[in-house]
């Protein structure tokens, strides 16, 4: 036995858990006290200088079309 639920409530119960969740993340806010520990070296996304040499290698040798972050080349990674 198949239930018909017509598209139109779908699509607007789909819209408002999309609005609800769009709207409960908008109203988080960081304290002053937790901002020492976002702004802690461990936080940062390059802290490594090889682990981050070596993302940066990977993604111009992969992304040709644009030769990468500021790195001229054709995608080779012969650059």
């Amino acid at each position: 036995m198949t239930m018909n639920i017509p598209k139109k409530s779908v699509v607007l119960f789909l819209f408002g858990v999309l609005l609800a969740g769009m709207c409960g993340c908008s109203s988080t806010s960081v304290q002053p006290w937790e901002r020492a520990a976002l702004a802690d070296y461990t936080m940062r996304a390059n802290r490594d200088p090889l682990a981050t040499a070596a993302a940066e290698h990977t993604y111009f040798s992969r992304e040709s079309a644009n030769g990468g972050r500021g790195v001229g080349g054709a995608g080779c990674g012969c650059n």
